[in-house]
């Protein structure tokens, strides 16, 4: 799991509110406050330390970062990488990001014809692709993952062993539920290293599996637990 959001935390707690525009891009850098990236503008980087991140269809952005507070995007967003701590990420369809999409404690979810280059990352939250490709691979430590119709992840699926602060929740576990829809496609390895439920479609093709035991089904949606 990658912890780089730390530094993200201690860097944007320690900067003042601002904008910068350099004559090409607009960089927006907040403490407290949201900010919104207007409909079919480009912009830098987005940052705010207490606040979500709104942005309309068609907006560009390079690094979008907050710590508290979630990430919102329309259709035909463009971005660079897509970060927060405390928040879910959800994005509209024809995504464009060329980094990471990452949270601790939230949800991601992409919508149809998305493409994120590299990884998709979450500790406490669920991961949801619909007819995305993925460059990189899905890793989560207690969130469920579903790999919906049409979806292509080439760096397959690491479930992480709750380990210290980062995984754990108090009280009875819950079991994580992961799900590779219709004619999705999970190239390289799934790993868990913690107790899943694996459900496959007869149509999706995966690579090696370790750690679980994948029940295939051939319904249009996986069996209840």
């Amino acid at each position: 799991m990658n912890r780089t959001l730390l530094f993200t935390v201690l860097l944007a707690a320690s900067t003042h509110a601002f904008a910068q525009d350099d004559g090409r891009v607009r960089n927006i850098d907040k403490v407290n406050g949201g900010i919104t990236a207007q409909a079919g503008q480009s912009y830098g980087d987005l940052s705010t330390v207490n606040g979500g991140i709104d942005l309309e269809r068609g907006a560009k952005a390079e690094d979008v970062e907050t710590v508290n507070g979630g990430i919102e995007a329309g259709d035909d967003v463009a971005a660079r990488s897509v970060s927060t701590v405390n928040g879910g990420i959800r994005f509209g369809q024809r995504a464009r990001i060329d980094g990471d999409v990452e949270t601790v404690n939230g949800g991601i979810f992409i919508d149809r014809g998305g493409n994120v280059r590299r990884d998709v990352s979450t500790v406490n939250g669920a991961i949801g692709l619909v007819d995305t490709d993925l460059g990189g691979g899905i890793e989560t430590v207690n969130g469920d993952v579903t790999v919906g119709v049409g979806s292509h992840v080439k760096g397959g699926i690491h479930v992480e062993k709750p380990n210290g602060n980062w995984g754990m929740r108090w009280g009875k576990q819950k079991v994580p539920r992961i799900v590779i829809g219709p004619d999705a496609v999970v190239d390289g390895n799934l790993v868990f290293e913690r107790d899943v439920k694996l459900y496959v479609h007869q149509s999706a093709h995966i690579g090696t599996v370790s750690g679980a035991t994948a029940q295939r089904y051939n319904t249009a949606t996986p069996p209840k637990d």
